[in-house]
């Protein structure tokens, strides 16, 4: 499946969840913040929130600093 991952074609094993893809990726546990398809998805929705071929999905990590 092709999806399109922070403006890049990224070719996934399979479908599955946003969840599984910031497992696969080491993000599972990071602050960030995920847009799929244009929209904001909350942190409590990543089980629930199914990949599909073409999405668009960005990934934003959160950093503290001055």
């Amino acid at each position: 499946m092709k999806i399109k991952l922070n403006g890049q074609e990224t070719e996934t094993c399979e479908a599955g969840t946003i969840l599984a893809l910031l497992e696969n990726y080491g993000l599972k546990d990071k602050p960030l913040v995920v847009e799929l398809n244009g929209s904001i998805i909350k942190r409590g929705q990543y089980d629930e929130a199914r990949l599909n071929e073409g999405d668009v999905l960005e990934i934003v990590r959160l950093v503290g600093g001055g």
